[in-house]
């Protein structure tokens, strides 16, 4: 006896392949493209975004975590494969075996990283990172040239890119976007000077990728874009995307409810009238923010019915517009299309007051996920 949760993530493959394909014609046919596949693709799938995108064109993939990385090896994807940051050093071991190719930052991982790759006659690939005004990770862009060049004599290391990471490029005119790219282009000439060549030069996030050509450099880095949601309100009239996650759910409960009955912890709201209520299997353990209670639709039928009451780990309810025959078993829609009406996970970010990054991973926390490709909308397999 088959068994299929009532709520899931729906995982449309060929969106994400239509989109790295749109994001690749934006840049130079030499520039290299990175998919960002890290928290498990967004909470679409790392393994099958993966597999969308190197077969759309994608040159190679970005992780967070060594533990992600290793899952792609795993899963027997080939193509080189990038951390986003300077992993701890008991991976090194790891990242050999796997021949992944870490951020470097700190002097202190590149010795004994260096020290125990060429104790293994082995070389270990990797890319400077150089802090232009994010202030997150990154060697200083005053010093990169200095700790570039130390670097070089070190056993057992390759530098093979360099690169840095934007704060503001999803804000066009930013004053502060300006500065970083100028300290960057300023700090690969010092290492240049130094006789550092700084090899695969990347900079642009989905938003440098889609608003700032002059950043493509060697190596484009998109993430957020390449599953169909825009880094800003910016990108939206420059490029064409396709979103590649619906959120849906079955009716698990349908009932009537009197004039003044509440619904919910804490009945924060009741009825105005004799009222019919839906309640769905998922809640805020599933990624529906509980600060959406009350402020959020759902569409049932192909009409926006309003979401009532408090959202609760596990379920929420939904009011039944009078006129609507709604059904157990019967297919709502949190994010996606249904008939003419659609909601886009940008609705729900705006009134969580979140991004859109955020509800696409916390939908990928603890749904199933049925991938489809096109049309097959409804008939994929649930992972």
């Amino acid at each position: 006896m088959s068994y299929a949760r009532g709520a899931w993530t729906e995982i449309d493959l060929s969106a994400i392949a239509a989109n790295v394909r749109t994001l690749k014609s934006l840049v130079p046919d030499d520039t290299l493209f990175m998919a960002v596949v890290k928290a498990d693709g967004y909470g679409h799938g790392a393994v099958q975004v993966a597999r969308q995108a190197l077969g759309a064109g994608a040159d190679r993939l970005g992780v967070a975590t060594v533990e992600e990385a290793v899952e792609l090896r795993k899963t027997g994807i080939r193509a080189d494969v990038h951390l986003l940051s300077e992993p701890p050093l008991s991976s090194v071991a790891l990242l050999l075996e796997h021949d992944l190719i870490p951020m470097v930052t700190t002097r202190g991982f590149a010795q004994e990283a260096g020290r125990l790759a060429a104790g293994l006659g082995r070389s270990l690939r990797y890319h400077l990172k150089i802090d232009t005004g994010m202030n997150r990770i990154g060697v200083r862009a005053e010093e990169a040239h200095v700790f570039a060049a130390a670097l070089s004599g070190f056993p057992g290391l390759e530098l093979e890119g360099t690169c840095t990471h934007f704060a503001t490029a999803d804000t066009p005119g930013d004053w502060d976007f300006g500065r970083q790219l100028e300290r960057f282009t300023l700090a690969l000439q010092r290492m240049r000077d130094e006789g550092v060549e700084p090899g695969i030069v990347h900079a642009a996030n989905s938003a440098a990728t889609i608003l700032h050509p002059e950043t493509h450099f060697g190596m484009v880095r998109c993430g957020i874009a390449i599953y169909g949601l825009h880094p800003s309100r910016a990108t939206h009239s420059a490029v064409g995307l396709v979103p590649g996650m619906a959120v849906k759910a079955s009716v698990s409960l349908v009932k009537r409810i009197g004039m003044g009955d509440g619904v919910s912890y804490g009945l924060t709201w009741q009825a105005g009238g004799p009222s019919v209520i839906a309640t769905l299997p998922l809640g805020y353990a599933d990624g529906v923010h509980r600060v959406l209670s009350n402020e959020m639709a759902v569409l049932l039928g192909g009409r926006r019915c309003q979401q009532v009451g408090r959202v609760c780990m596990d379920q929420l309810m939904v009011e039944v517009p009078a006129g609507l025959v709604v059904q157990e078993g019967d297919e709502a829609v949190l994010v996606g299309v249904q008939g003419d009406t659609s909601i886009a996970m940008d609705e729900l970010a705006d009134s969580a007051g979140t991004i859109n990054y955020e509800m696409a991973c916390a939908f990928g926390m603890r749904l199933g996920r049925r991938f489809v490709q096109g049309e097959q909308a409804g008939a994929g397999s649930i992972s």
